[in-house]
């Protein structure tokens, strides 16, 4: 049997061994320092250092989220609003993340809650809603550019939600129902115009060939009498009006009536032989 020290010597060198072995996955990197110096990033796989002397801190590349928590902003024409956003970043350089930040995260966190309340104070309300896009992108560019000093990557910067007070959600609400009556009226309004367009256009066509009156009418009646009705109507040409209208703009011939006895000669006429 060997003796206690030699089995305690084993398991202190097995256990030396054990910890100078790290297994880094792929998405992990291990910023390592020797003696309180930075040496560098190692991984993925096997990473060997030296227990003691060494010293790791293991970093996610991972794609990382958080939310913004909701702020009470007022915009640039001062509209009181409460506005929400989520940032997507990821480590690219493991050793500034480290030795450039105590805390990367927590530090990503702040600057995008300032700099949200910085750029929502810029633009007014109308901006905020009506170019979002816009507003996602600088807000990127700016926690970006903050960032990039730790070693981290903003990618994405979303705002989730706008909240307005009450009273500026009525006011919107009457907005766009005026607006949308406005629409509504000038379709109209566009519609009557290019239908009296075409009747108009109509008109002359039909003036230049009077039958073609007479054929629109008789189609109609041919219409109105696929319906289950008992009204009776009778065509009457439009030539025989336009008879009837010629014949009162002539007037009617004088008429004499004889109201005398038989062989009386008629009043200022002369007595035959």
């Amino acid at each position: 049997m060997p003796p206690v020290g030699i089995v305690v010597a084993a398991v202190v060198l097995f256990l030396i061994l054990i910890s100078a072995i790290k297994i880094v996955k792929e998405y992990d990197r291990l910023v390592v320092f020797r003696v309180g110096r930075l040496i560098g990033v190692k991984g993925p796989g096997i990473v060997l250092i030296i227990p003691i002397v060494d010293t790791v801190t293991r970093i996610s590349t991972r794609i990382q989220v958080f939310d913004v928590q909701p702020q009470d902003l007022l915009t640039k024409d001062n509209v009181s609003v409460q506005v929400n956003a989520v940032v997507y970043f990821r480590v690219v350089d493991p050793a500034r993340a480290v030795v450039s930040a105590e805390n990367f995260y927590q530090a990503t966190v702040q600057i995008a809650q300032t700099t949200l309340r910085a750029t929502v104070g810029e633009i007014s309300l109308q901006v905020l809603l009506d170019e979002l896009a816009t507003v996602n992108n600088r807000l990127q560019e700016i926690i970006d550019e903050h960032t990039d000093a730790w070693g981290v990557k903003v990618s994405t910067v979303e705002i989730k939600h706008v909240d307005l007070p009450q009273d500026m959600q009525r006011v919107m609400a009457a907005e766009a129902e005026a607006d949308r009556v406005r629409r509504a009226k000038i379709v109209a309004a566009d519609g009557e115009f290019q239908a009296a367009k075409r009747l108009t256009e109509a008109g002359a066509m039909m003036a230049e060939q009077p039958i073609s009156v007479t054929l629109r009418y008789l189609q109609t009646l041919v219409e109105v009498a696929a319906e289950n009705n008992s009204t009776t109507l009778f065509p009457v040409p439009i030539d025989l009006l336009e008879g009837v209208k010629q014949f009162a703009e002539r007037g009617a011939p004088d008429v004499h009536v004889h109201t005398g006895k038989p062989g009386d000669k008629p009043a200022g006429g002369e007595q035959g032989e």
